[in-house]
């Protein structure tokens, strides 16, 4: 999604948002497509669907990328993982709408949580491991980030996307901050990430949800102050090495559904802050979104457990559908490959 995705600084003039969201509309397609083909590529490996019969490649070839590589997860021989490469002889019709729409040179992408016998048991470990800020200490993500690593010696890390879709989303989130705090902001697409906290965003009444949020970030603001005050994560006590203000100018695109219980807590999470603002308390609100009371406490008995779902600025993009939709629906995938006038998109900064 962005690092700052779509490369601005080499542009004559800097796009509107308008113009931002119309590249990302087509982009978004491309790379929710992309996240469904490894889907396939896993459900090919449990059927043994090879060769011709194989249904995977349907959806790259279609946007002429190439799977070079899958990636395989060491425990139990899954493919959760692949990086594209962009074939075309004429790069500029990768948009025909937006000619200063450069396609990636590679694409690297990463599917959830499959219930299928052959993965859900690896995969539902994987999850449990999201609230414990563990997954970078697993071999699933570490051999992400390797490929990663191995892509960005390569080529420009401009021309480097990173996409996935829920423990996909995760593991694309994590790689693409830890590749900022390294000065590379990689262009990311997080499709229904896991907000690791309870979801205010489903609470009915409105004055019980910013109450709720109030008094949360008023707590986490006064751990954080009462950690730090006691001398515990001194490294993180200046602007310059707090790891929360490094990546604030890596902007990821985050597609969220306000019905799905698992991602909705972003919209509150990006727009309490802004209100916060305008309240004259930002600070507070700043301080809140940066940490996590799992993560205060992993620092305060000595573990540097950040917390992976936190990030300082994204271009969040929601589907508003108005009829109800349960979790299936909410959290897939499928949403996010064609438009529909459902959708809000808007940037939040740090």
């Amino acid at each position: 999604m962005k690092g700052n995705n779509n490369n601005e600084e080499e542009r004559e003039a800097k796009p509107s948002m308008k113009e931002i969201f119309g590249i990302c509309d087509h982009r978004r397609s491309v790379a929710a497509s992309l996240v469904q083909g490894v889907y396939i590529l896993e459900r090919d490996r449990q059927q043994q669907r090879i060769g011709h019969k194989a249904l995977a490649p349907i959806w790259w070839d279609f946007f002429h990328f190439q799977c070079i590589q899958i990636l395989v997860d060491q425990v139990d021989s899954s493919i959760f993982g692949a990086i594209f490469e962009y074939k075309h002889h004429n790069p500029k019709s990768f948009h025909p709408m937006e000619s200063q729409s450069i396609p990636p040179k590679y694409a690297i992408a990463f599917r959830g949580t499959i219930t299928k016998p052959d993965t859900r048991k690896r995969d539902f470990y994987l999850d449990s491991q999201l609230p414990l800020n563990r997954l970078p200490r697993s071999s699933r993500y570490q051999t992400s980030f390797q490929a990663i690593e191995t892509i960005i010696t390569r080529v420009d890390h401009r021309t480097v996307w990173l996409t996935g879709h829920s423990l996909g989303a995760a593991i694309a989130l994590q790689a693409g901050k830890d590749m900022a705090k390294r000065g590379c902001y990689l262009e990311t697409y997080l499709f229904n990430p896991p907000y690791i906290s309870a979801p205010l965003e489903k609470l009915d009444n409105h004055y019980l949800q910013s109450g709720a949020r109030i008094a949360t970030s008023v707590v986490k603001a006064g751990l954080s102050f009462a950690l730090n005050g006691a001398g515990t994560n001194k490294i993180y006590n200046t602007q310059q090495h707090d790891p929360f203000t490094i990546i604030g100018s890596w902007i990821p695109y985050l597609f969220v559904n306000p019905n799905d219980p698992i991602c909705c807590e972003y919209i509150g999470y990006f727009e309490h802050r802004e209100k916060m603002q305008g309240w004259g308390i930002g600070g507070i609100g700043k301080m809140a979104t940066k940490n996590s009371v799992v993560g205060l406490v992993s620092g305060a008995i000595g573990r540097d457990d950040e917390a992976l779902h936190l990030i300082p600025s994204a271009y969040v993009t929601k589907n508003m559908i108005v009829r109800e939709q349960d979790l299936k629906l909410a959290h897939g995938i499928h949403q996010w490959w064609e438009p529909h006038p459902y959708w809000q998109s808007k940037l939040y900064q740090l």
